[in-house]
Order: C-alpha cells, then sequence, then structure tokens
C-alpha cells in the first residue's frame, strides 16, 4: 500500500516538471523514462541527448525545466540534482477511423500521456563522495558539465531576449521620434494653413469692400442714368402731348372743314331742289292756264 502510494504525484518530494498532452502513447514514454530514473542530472541529460527515441526530446526539455524550477524557486544548484522519479500517465485518446475494403471502418486511436519528471537533492554523504570521485578522475563530473552547458544556453537565450527588447525599445523610440516629427510637421502645416486662411480671409473681405464700393459706384451710376431717363421720358411724353394736342386740333379743324363743306352741299342740294321745284310748279300753272 505504502509503495502504490508513493507512485502519486502527492506524495514524492521534490521539484517537478509537467509536460501534459504531449502526442505520444505513454508505454514509448515510459522506456525512455525508465532510462534516467535515479541518474544525476547530468548522466540523464546525456541519455536523452543521445537517445534516439522522439520522446526524448520532449523528456530532456521536462527535465531542463524541472532543475530551472529547483534552481530559480528552491535555490537548489543543478550539480546536485538528481532524478528522484519520473512517470508517465495516460492523457485522453484521440479517435479516428480508417477506411477498409467492403466499406467497412477500423478505429485509430492516437493516445497521449503526461511525463512528469521530479528531481531531488543529493544527501551530504552522496556529495561528497561524488566530489571525491571527481578529484580522483581530475575532472569535472557530467552534472557540473550538463549545469555549465545549461547555464551557458540560458545566459545566451537572455542575451538574445535582452538584445531583442532593446531592438524593441529601440524601434519604439524611432517610432516616437517619427511620431514627434510627423506631429511637428503637422503642426507647421496646421500653422501654414491657418495662416494661408486668414490670408484668404482678408483677401476676401478685401474683395468684399472691393465689390461692395464697386456696387455703390454702379448704384449711383444706374441712379443718375435712371434719372436722365426720367428726364428723357418725361420729355418724350410732353412732346408727345404736344404733338397729341396739335393733332387733335387738327383733326377737330379737319371735322369742322368737312362738317361745312357738307352743310354747304345739302344747301345747295337743297336750292336747287327748291328752284326745281319752282319750275315745275311754274310749268304746272302755265298748262293749267
Amino acid at each position: 500500500m505504502g509503495a502504490a502510494a508513493l507512485k502519486t504525484n502527492e506524495g514524492r518530494p521534490g521539484t517537478r516538471a509537467v509536460a501534459r498532452h504531449v502526442r505520444v502513447s505513454a508505454r514509448k514514454a515510459r522506456e525512455v523514462l525508465n532510462l534516467i530514473r535515479g541518474e544525476s542530472y547530468g548522466r540523464a541529460n546525456e541519455i536523452v541527448t543521445f537517445s534516439e527515441r522522439s520522446v526524448a526530446s520532449v523528456v530532456g526539455k521536462c527535465l531542463d525545466s524541472a532543475v530551472a524550477n529547483a534552481e530559480h524557486n528552491d535555490q537548489v544548484p543543478a550539480e546536485e540534482l538528481f532524478v528522484s522519479a519520473c512517470y508517465a500517465d495516460e492523457g485522453p485518446t484521440l479517435k479516428r477511423w480508417r477506411p477498409r475494403a467492403r466499406g467497412r471502418a477500423t478505429p485509430i486511436h492516437k493516445r497521449t500521456c503526461h511525463i512528469t519528471v521530479v528531481v531531488s537533492r543529493y544527501t551530504p554523504e552522496e556529495l561528497e563522495r561524488m566530489a571525491a570521485q571527481d578529484a580522483l578522475r581530475d575532472r569535472a563530473g557530467a552534472s557540473t558539465r550538463a549545469a555549465v552547458s545549461r547555464r551557458e544556453r540560458v545566459e545566451k537565450s537572455r542575451a538574445a531576449e535582452a538584445a531583442r527588447e532593446a531592438e524593441h525599445e529601440h524601434d519604439h523610440d524611432d517610432e516616437a521620434a517619427d511620431e514627434a516629427a510627423v506631429e511637428a510637421v503637422e503642426t507647421d502645416e496646421t500653422v501654414e494653413a491657418d495662416e494661408a486662411v486668414e490670408a484668404t480671409d482678408e483677401v476676401v473681405e478685401t474683395d468684399e469692400a472691393s465689390d461692395e464700393a464697386a456696387e455703390t459706384d454702379d448704384a449711383v451710376e444706374i441712379a443718375e442714368a435712371t434719372d436722365d431717363a426720367v428726364e428723357v421720358v418725361e420729355a418724350t411724353d410732353d412732346a408727345t402731348d404736344d404733338a397729341t394736342d396739335d393733332a387733335v386740333e387738327e383733326a377737330a379743324v379737319e371735322e369742322a372743314a368737312v362738317e361745312e363743306a357738307a352743310v354747304d352741299e345739302v344747301t345747295e342740294e337743297v336750292v336747287e331742289t327748291d328752284a326745281a321745284t319752282e319750275d315745275a310748279g311754274g310749268d304746272a300753272d302755265e298748262e293749267r292756264a
């Protein structure tokens, strides 16, 4: 019962890292995990580096993550760590179908797993023994070499990140400078536009004043011309009235003359008629006599 409880995630001391939903079966992952269980960090790193299994790269990343957690969170050097526990739990299975003959289909199970690596610190006695062995070999151990290599990688990664941030900030500074230059240009253009608008307004006002003056002069000229036209019309009316009166008088004289002529003609006719009547009466008296 105690051994079974030791396999759970809660009962294992040390610093852990978990890689979830790895697209490989738990059985294949366990074949690599069995190789590094109980090994020092350096030895485990060498095993996953030279392993031909594709899942070894994922296991190596999980191992580096666990060591980084131990150094950052627990302040334990990487040289003093070993893989105290590692296991792979089955994850969700992706179910697919493969078409087969005669309209049939066979299932495909794409299995996943959750890989957990737990690293712990060696006891002081084990650290002393490892230091004595390294002294006898007259060279650094695998854990030391792996830790140094890892620190170099971390430093390079941080330097690259700092360079990217500096470049990003430089780009931001350039963008800010460009924005400031654009704002200055826009401000100058706005000022020039305002000045141009003011000048245009002044020109428009001047033109309006000129137009008003011209309109005033035109109005005066039109008024004078109107007065002259009125005088001409009045003179024309007077002349027309005089001519009309003369024509009326002439027409009246002509009518009077015509009437007198007609009266004379009638009078003459009456006289002739009377004379004829008298002649006829005399002839009749003569005949009767």
